[in-house]
């Protein structure tokens, strides 16, 4: 069985449906329980809105979770992320850099 390692925002899947809430719901994870990064409520509760609106039902539930946690300008900072992200924004999914060619 295959499994894949996602580090950052831009091997995220832009896609629609389940797979793509399934990515990133793991980054969520990631960010929640510091599993390859540090810490970041702010970035999970991102990561877990995004996975949310993609369906994953138990994203829901775990950004509800954190939340109880986090000021409300935490909470609004990573609202706005999860805006950004989605308008591919200064701080959304960086865009992916075209290969180098070869002369």
């Amino acid at each position: 069985m295959a499994r894949f390692e996602i580090l950052d925002g831009s091997a995220a899947p832009l896609g629609e449906g389940a797979a793509a809430g399934d990515m990133l719901f793991e980054l969520g994870m990631m960010h929640s329980i510091g599993r390859d990064v540090p810490i970041d409520l702010i970035s999970a509760h991102k990561w877990f809105n995004l996975a949310a609106v993609r369906g994953n039902r138990e994203a829901i539930r775990l950004r509800r979770e954190i939340a109880d946690q986090m000021s409300d300008a935490e909470i609004a900072a990573a609202q706005r992320a999860a805006r950004d992200w989605l308008k591919g924004g200064p701080t959304g999914a960086p865009a992916v850099p075209a290969p180098a060619i070869a002369a």
